[in-house]
């Protein structure tokens, strides 16, 4: 689909809710640029930048990134593709960080992919490395052969700290509590789009759907 005008849109859901894969189809079906806040922070801790050796400082202590310092960050990099219409993920994740993108960009639509906790728990528990690898085997969708072992060396898989069901059941919870007041924050806004499922690829048909509704109301409006 080509644009008639810049689109602006956010991406939320917690881990394990399918949100890299959505946020792929979304890019390439609509051509948005992807902007992944994750890798923007990555990518200035690696480079040194003033900013990025502030976020180092503050992910060392075991602290999050103040909301300043993420916002600068974020605005940085959208400040260098104005022009373009961008997919944003990652960020906004307090109402402060949502307040300091508003005063810089107008957010056409803010995607929320809510998927039960208790599936994403059973997705994210069934996760089994072979560190040596870098190997990963789900038991639900892609078994390894020997249970417990690589299927290459034979070699015992582990599980990961972040898999485990206490691990992911304390980063959804701190997930939950973090993002509810920004999911509020667009609500009043009118630009919250919800949606439910169990399965990205049941959930992806509705998204696709309504983003072409909406870039065609845009168009609609702009001609």
């Amino acid at each position: 689909m080509v644009l008639q005008r810049i689109f602006r849109a956010v991406i939320m859901g917690p881990p394990g809710s399918g949100k890299g894969t959505v946020s792929s189809r979304i890019t390439k079906t609509f051509s948005l640029k992807h902007i992944s806040s994750g890798d923007i922070l990555r990518a200035n801790v690696n480079a040194k930048t003033e900013l990025g050796l502030l976020m180092k400082c503050s992910i060392d202590q075991g602290q999050l990134v103040p909301d300043d310092v993420m916002s600068r960050l974020i605005l940085s990099d959208l400040r260098a593709m104005d022009q373009s219409s961008w997919l944003l993920d990652g960020f906004p994740r307090t109402a402060s960080q949502a307040e300091a993108l508003d005063d810089n960009y107008r957010v056409d639509t803010v995607i929320n992919l809510n998927v039960p906790f208790q599936t994403i728990k059973q997705r994210l528990t069934s996760r089994w490395t072979h560190f040596p690898s870098g190997r990963v085997y789900n038991i639900e969708f892609n078994p390894p052969k020997v249970a417990g072992l690589d299927d290459v060396t034979g070699e015992p898989l582990v599980q990961r700290e972040d898999d485990t069901p206490e691990t992911v059941t304390q980063r959804l919870k701190a997930y939950e509590n973090q993002t509810e007041p920004v999911l509020e924050y667009y609500r009043s806004k009118g630009v919250l789009e919800i949606f439910s499922g169990t399965e990205t690829n049941k959930i992806w048909p509705h998204v696709e759907a309504f983003l072409h509704r909406k870039l065609f109301s845009i168009k609609q409006k702009v001609a």
